[in-house]
């Protein structure tokens, strides 16, 4: 198996995260907003996020978790696939939500978030904040706010690492695998 090559390493995650957050405080000017990070990857970058909002804008930036397993659309492919906790410790009725994910591909992830979002209440907006966006949309999703645009094919394979979740801060790319991320 060909080695995967290293897409981001910690200080280029570091790096986009920081613009990232500077333009969520731009774009957002006063408007009060939350994030909500998609289990599992993303609610690490949320928090990070977070982190990095309160440091730019001395805001202090609500976060919520989100699981979306039991909303995707594979459920049928699927034996019983891994669900993680929910918790969004605040109304998102009326509010500004970031969704935050880890690599944006296909789209069919958000769609499920966005399922899972509305069954608890109704955003006055929502938008996306992907750390990797690797194209090949199956549907009509793209991020308000990305870390770095990849060229992939569809058969390849990018994965995150975080320490948070016992790893090294990397993101890899896996040439023609088989499995592919959403």
């Amino acid at each position: 198996m060909p080695k995967p090559k290293v897409i981001l390493d910690a200080k280029a995650i570091k790096a986009a995260l920081g613009r990232m957050a500077r333009a969520m405080v731009t774009a957002a000017k006063k408007e009060d907003f939350v994030l909500v990070g998609i289990q599992r990857t993303g609610v690490f970058l949320a928090q990070r996020l977070a982190k990095l909002l309160g440091e730019k804008s001395g805001r202090n930036v609500q976060v919520g978790t989100l699981d979306i397993a039991m909303h995707r659309d594979d459920l049928h492919d699927k034996l019983m696939p891994p669900v993680y906790p929910t918790s969004i410790p605040f109304d998102v009725t009326g509010k500004t939500v970031v969704l935050v994910d880890d690599v944006l591909f296909s789209g069919r992830t958000i769609r499920a978030a966005l399922g899972a979002l509305t069954d608890l209440g109704r955003p006055r907006k929502v938008e996306l904040a992907v750390l990797v966006d690797r194209g090949h949309r199956e549907l009509p999703i793209q991020p308000d706010f990305v870390g770095k645009t990849v060229r992939t094919q569809p058969e390849d394979h990018v994965e995150m690492r975080l320490v948070e979740d016992g790893g090294a801060d990397e993101v890899l790319l896996f040439k023609n695998r088989e499995k592919a991320s959403s």
